[in-house]
C-alpha cells in the first residue's frame, strides 16, 4: 500500500517546510517537495500542517479491572481522534500491573484492541523489586512508582525500598512525587473543619506546594545519589522547578521532567467554575505556578507534555471531596489545546511537536517513532490551523462520556491521523480497523 500526502507544510526537527510525503506500507519511503510516483491513495494536504503522532507518555486507559471509567479500545480510539498515535499506559489498573505476568495480559488485550501504539510501565510496589528486575527493557518502557497515594493502592514508601529499585534497575524510573504525610496532615485539618464535603477549592492546598517539593526533591536526591534514570511525572509547582536542568541535550540528562496540560491551562481559580472535573493529583495551583511552569517549559527545563488521562465516570465525580476520585480524561484534546496555544502566541508549533513527540521518543528511547524521518513508521497527524469548533458532548469519544473542557472553543482541528501508514481517522470518522503495535525500546548498555 502506498499512501501520498502532498503540499503540505512539515513541522519536524526545529523547522517547517513545504513538501511532499510518501508512505509504502507503515513506513516514511520518501520526503521531498515535488514527488509525482504512483500511489494508491493520494491525500492533497494543501494548507495543512503535518506533524509526528503525539507520544502522549502518561495516560490511564483502566483496563483491567475499571473498564466502566474506559478502556484501551474507547481511550485509544479517542488518542487517535486527538492526534496521538502512540501511548505509554500505567500500572495502576485492577490488579496492579506488578508482575511479569500481570504485564503480559496488558500487552496481550493491546495486542487486539488498541487503536495506537502502546507500552505499558511496570508497576513498583514495597516488595516486587525481583519482578522488577525481570523486566525487559526492550519491550517496556519503565518503572513507575507512585510516591503519593493516587487511584490505586501502590504507595512505595519505605526508603530502602526505594534505594534498592533506584540502585538495582537499569531501566527508567518514572515517578507521581507527592508526600503522603504532608497530604494527610492537611487533609485531617480540612476534614475537622468541614467535614467529607471539603469545598473542592482547597483542594491545591491540601495537595500542596510543600507536599509535591518534599517528594520530587527526595527523588531527585536519590537519583543523583544511585546514578538512577529519573523521570518526574506532572510537575505542578513552581518551586519544584529549581530541580530540573537545561544546560545539557536531552539525551544526556539522567533526570527529566513532564507538565500535563491541565497545569498549563487552569489554575486553582477555576475550581469556582469546573469544580471536581479539575480535580486531579497533583492538584492544580495557583498562577504562579501556572507561568512558572509555562517559563521551564520553554527553557527546556521540562522535557514533554503530557495528559495523565485518567477517565472517571460523571457519576463518580459527583461524590463528595473526600470519595470524589481524581484524574480526568484529556487525549483526545490535549493536542488542540497545545495549538490554542500557538495561536495565542505562548509557543511554536516546532515546540510542540518537540515536546509532544521528538522528546518522548528521545527520553523512552522509542525505537523509529517520533520524528518525521525516511524509515520511520508512519505515526503522522496533519491538522487544519483554521477550523473553529467547540468541545460539547456530541464530539466526546471518551467512554466516560464527559471531558473538563466542555464548552471550550478551539481554532484548529486534527484532520487525519496515520498510524503506521494506516489512516485511522478522518475528518470525524475513524476507521474501525486496529493498526496499533506495541512499541520498541532501544537498549543502552
Amino acid at each position: 500500500m502506498r499512501t501520498l500526502i502532498k503540499n503540505v507544510k512539515i513541522v519536524n526537527e526545529g523547522k517547517i517546510f513545504e513538501g511532499d510525503i510518501l508512505i509504502e506500507n507503515d513506513i516514511i519511503s520518501k520526503i521531498d517537495t515535488n514527488i509525482s510516483e504512483q500511489a494508491d491513495e493520494t491525500i492533497d494536504g494543501f494548507g495543512k500542517y503535518l506533524l509526528p503522532g503525539v507520544i502522549d507518555d502518561q495516560v490511564h486507559f483502566r483496563e483491567p479491572g475499571l473498564t466502566h471509567k474506559g478502556d484501551i479500545e474507547s481511550e485509544s480510539r479517542a488518542a487517535v481522534a486527538g492526534g496521538t498515535t502512540s501511548f505509554i499506559e500505567q500500572p495502576n489498573t485492577v490488579p496492579n500491573a506488578v508482575t511479569q505476568e500481570l504485564l503480559a495480559d496488558k500487552y496481550e488485550i493491546a495486542s487486539q484492541k488498541s487503536y495506537a501504539n502502546y507500552g505499558f510501565m511496570m508497576g513498583g510496589t514495597n516488595d516486587n523489586l525481583e519482578e522488577i528486575l525481570k523486566t525487559n527493557p526492550r519491550n517496556v518502557p519503565g518503572v513507575k512508582l507512585f510516591l503519593g497515594s493516587s487511584t490505586g493502592n501502590m504507595l512505595v514508601d519505605n526508603p530502602e525500598t526505594l534505594e534498592n529499585i533506584f540502585s538495582n534497575t537499569k531501566m527508567l524510573i518514572a515517578v507521581h512525587c507527592e508526600d503522603e504525610a504532608t497530604i494527610r496532615a492537611n487533609t485531617q485539618q480540612y476534614i475537622d473543619q468541614y467535614g467529607e464535603d471539603i469545598p473542592v477549592k482547597f483542594h491545591h492546598l491540601i495537595r500542596s506546594e510543600e507536599a509535591c517539593y518534599k517528594s520530587s526533591s527526595k527523588a531527585v536526591e536519590l537519583a543523583k545519589k544511585t546514578g538512577a534514570r529519573l523521570h518526574v511525572f506532572h510537575l505542578s509547582t513552581a518551586k519544584e522547578l529549581e530541580l530540573f536542568r537545561n544546560d545539557i541535550p536531552l539525551k544526556d540528562k539522567k533526570i527529566t521532567a513532564e507538565v500535563c496540560v491541565h497545569h498549563l491551562t487552569f489554575t486553582n481559580e477555576d475550581y469556582e467554575t469546573r469544580g471536581s472535573l479539575i480535580k486531579w493529583n497533583p492538584a492544580v495551583k495557583t498562577q504562579h505556578d501556572k507561568d512558572g511552569l509555562w517559563e521551564a517549559l520553554l527553557d527546556d527545563r521540562i522535557d514533554v507534555v503530557a495528559t495523565d488521562h485518567a477517565p472517571h465516570t460523571w457519576e463518580e465525580k459527583q461524590n463528595v471531596y473526600t470519595k470524589c476520585p481524581s484524574g480526568a480524561p484529556l487525549v483526545q484534546h490535549s493536542l488542540v489545546v497545545m495549538l490554542e496555544n500557538y495561536k495565542n502566541g505562548k509557543i511554536s508549533l516546532e515546540r510542540i511537536v518537540e515536546k509532544m513527540a521528538h522528546n518522548p521518543a528521545i527520553l523512552f528511547r522509542i525505537e523509529r517513532r517520533g520524528f518525521i524521518r525516511e524509515g520511520y513508521k508512519a505515526d503522522l497527524v496533519l491538522v487544519d490551523l483554521n477550523e473553529n469548533w467547540t468541545v460539547e458532548k456530541e464530539n466526546i469519544l471518551y467512554k466516560c462520556g464527559w471531558s473538563p473542557l466542555e464548552g471550550m472553543s478551539f481554532h484548529s482541528k486534527v484532520t487525519h491521523t496515520f498510524v503506521n501508514g494506516n489512516l485511522v481517522y478522518e475528518n470525524g470518522k475513524i476507521n474501525e480497523q486496529k493498526f496499533g503495535e506495541r512499541l520498541l525500546f532501544e537498549v543502552q548498555e
